[in-house]
């Protein structure tokens, strides 16, 4: 039985050419404000919105921080340490997670595996299937405050064989980080039971589920 306590991915009518700016306008923000390893002193709002049309998954994350970084232009690279978002996800039975790690600019780094160590990385003409668009503002001179849109098609997930993400079930996390910034922070969506920040934990996903 699906409970309250599952994210509740909604179906959308939306056709990948049309414009994706808009199309979450209407959508819940979910909260990425766990701080699992104690307080930050950099000033970070995060959050996404999530939807889906059977044949992809449609992102949004809303961020507001005081320093911006963008370094790594080409898919691959450790976005990581730039001003970055991910999702981390595992469909229903898989050992196996795939994570997708964003910076502000829409370059990703994606790989799947059952742990942190050794992660073979997707093929980049799979990720090159990922459509992204950035809208960034500079807030005077208090930070800025950007905003990622990403339309993930099911073709990205290379180890898995369905065509359809109606009805699927499976658990997620959302990170907001910055590895390299002058003051780094880690955020999620579902806290993190480790003495030290590390996002590749499986065990602390919470459940989703494709409507």
């Amino acid at each position: 039985m699906i409970t309250q306590e599952i994210l509740q991915i909604p179906y959308i009518e939306y056709d990948e050419n049309d414009g994706i700016i808009k199309v979450l306008a209407d959508k819940p923000m979910n909260k990425i404000e766990v701080l699992s390893w104690g307080n930050t002193s950099q000033q970070v709002s995060a959050g996404f919105k999530i939807a889906h049309n059977n044949k992809a998954i449609i992102l949004q994350y809303n961020i507001v921080e005081n320093e911006l970084l963008a370094r790594f232009n080409n898919h691959l690279e450790p976005v990581y340490k730039d001003s970055c978002v991910e999702m981390f996800l595992t469909f229903d039975g898989d050992n196996n997670y795939y994570n997708f790690e964003f910076n502000c600019f829409g370059t990703c780094l994606a790989a799947y595996g059952p742990d942190r160590h050794g992660r073979p990385r997707l093929p980049l003409n799979a990720i090159n299937k990922i459509k992204t668009t950035s809208a960034i503002m500079r807030i005077n001179d208090e930070g800025f405050n950007w905003q990622l849109f990403i339309y993930l098609p099911v073709e990205v997930f290379v180890h898995h064989s369905f065509n359809s993400l109606d009805g699927i079930k499976a658990k997620a996390n959302f990170y907001k980080c910055g590895d390299e910034l002058k003051q780094p922070h880690y955020l999620s969506w579902k806290r993190i039971g480790t003495p030290k920040p590390d996002f590749h934990q499986p065990g602390f996903f919470g459940d989703v589920y494709f409507q």
